[in-house]
């Protein structure tokens, strides 16, 4: 088991959670409707995506290959989609939108490196299996 990338992958978890209480309490007030919605589409990819690493780091003992490469991938990917969807969503609400545009772009980076290590994944498990 990889500590670091267990630790991670617990502590995005939780702050799925906690941003998600965010939005739905504290945020629900001050944003529209469409940005809440695409501040709850960050908060449940998070939760997907760090279950995900959880998932495989807490049983990468099973697999007869090494996943921490494609955790660390996951996890990169996971922030730049989740963080700047956030940062899109309240940097509008606290700055002008102008100044956070340029987070637009990263949000389908991020959201491509977590398909693609989903697909090392995969590929792996097919080529070599578990143990």
């Amino acid at each position: 088991m990889e500590k670091q990338t267990t630790f991670l992958a617990g502590l995005m978890l939780m702050l799925s959670i906690v941003f998600g209480a965010f939005g739905a309490h504290a945020l629900k007030e001050v944003l529209a409707p469409a940005q809440l919605e695409t501040f709850e589409v960050g908060v449940r990819y998070q939760g997907f995506l760090s279950m995900g690493v959880l998932i495989l780091a807490l049983n990468s003992q099973r697999f007869a290959f090494r996943c921490i490469r494609i955790c660390w991938a996951m996890l990169i990917g996971m922030f730049l989609f989740c963080f700047s969807i956030y940062g899109l969503v309240l940097g509008a609400y606290f700055f002008d939108a102008s100044t956070v545009r340029f987070l637009g772009p990263v949000t389908p980076i991020g959201g491509a490196i977590c398909i693609i290590a989903w697909c090392v994944f995969l590929f792996r498990l097919l080529k070599y299996g578990q143990q």
